[in-house]
């Protein structure tokens, strides 16, 4: 598949970039629609052109913690430095978070020796404490209530692919968990509709939901919570999906996999969205139960340019906050 060229050509200095310097990044709701859309700008001017930026953060180091598994995020961040004239370091798992040192001593540490932390957790808690005591920029790598690089890279993709944000109607299925979650506060800062399809009981949580349906009405965005794939789908440009059971969800696996079923992305599902809609995935995926492998290694299927653009999103994010 050709992606359309990108809408316009955004400028090289942009003035939307300059409040985020300095600035913690823990959640896709803590920006404005203005700075979110600043942000995708400068991936695709990255993206287009990566040797203008490589001395941009020159002598700069980015320390990153990771207390969960990662390919992309690990690799995507460590890269993004590297590329940007800066390197990353990251930290042995043994730290112990909290246990073997108080929160706020690993944060007074870093921020003397590093000028930014990036942590990959569990609680979101972790990383919202660790941005009260550092006086570096903390990026939230991932949480369970938000995953908001994961975020930054799809609605790039979809930018890339679609070649327009407002009025793209985004369908997710399965289970309403971080990767939903930061979907949604996305969704209603650029005026997409979201629809989400998920079991009762495993819907997003109320307070995402409740901030979302405050602020769609602004930029024209919507947000659809049912207990219905098909209603989810029907007529979406985007089908993305999730993993049903997600890290530190393992005990609860062979259950969740028979009560998500139903929300399967196969042919069949796929069907019902748009002839030109393409699929999603934030990956790993696991085929046969998620997603089968119809609709992943199918031509409309774009989960691994989604992967690429982990990188560039971050390199704009890390330019934005470090620079």
């Amino acid at each position: 598949m050709t992606p359309p060229a990108p809408p316009h050509s955004p400028p090289d200095h942009d003035e939307r970039l300059a409040p985020l310097r300095g600035r913690d990044f823990l959640s896709v709701r803590d920006l404005t629609g203005d700075e979110l859309r600043a942000l995708l700008d400068r991936a695709l001017l990255m993206k287009a052109d990566p040797v203008k930026y490589s001395t941009a953060l020159r002598g700069q180091a980015l320390a990153m913690i990771f207390e969960k598994p990662s390919l992309r995020t690990r690799v995507t961040f460590d890269v993004g430095m590297f590329q940007l004239g800066g390197y990353a370091i990251e930290l042995p798992g043994d730290i112990g978070l909290g246990k073997r040192e108080a929160l706020q001593d690993v944060a007074r540490n870093l921020e003397r020796m590093v000028q930014a932390l990036m942590v990959r957790t569990f609680g979101h808690d972790i990383v919202e404490q660790l941005a009260e005591y550092a006086s570096i920029p903390v990026i939230n790598g991932l949480t369970d209530f938000s995953h908001p690089c994961q975020a930054l890279a799809d609605y790039l993709t979809i930018l890339e692919v679609r070649g327009r944000l407002e009025g793209t109607k985004v369908a997710y299925v399965g289970d309403g968990n971080n990767v939903a979650h930061s979907l949604m506060f996305a969704a209603a800062l650029l005026g997409v509709h979201i629809a989400i399809g998920a079991p009762a009981g495993y819907e997003p949580a109320v307070e995402v939901r409740d901030w979302v349906q405050a602020k769609a009405p602004a930029t024209g965005a919507s947000c659809l919570v049912t207990s219905d794939p098909a209603e989810a789908v029907r007529g979406a440009d985007v089908v993305y999906t999730d993993v049903w059971a997600s890290m530190g969800q393992e005990d609860e696996a062979a259950a969740r996999r028979k009560l998500f079923a139903p929300y399967q992305v196969n042919g069949r599902l796929f069907s019902l969205a748009r002839p030109d809609a393409v699929f999603m995935h934030c990956l790993p995926a696991h085929r046969g139960d998620e997603v089968t492998d119809e609709v992943l290694d199918s031509s409309r299927s774009v989960v691994f340019q989604q992967a690429e653009n982990r990188l560039h999103a971050q390199k704009a994010l890390l330019y934005a906050l470090m620079r």
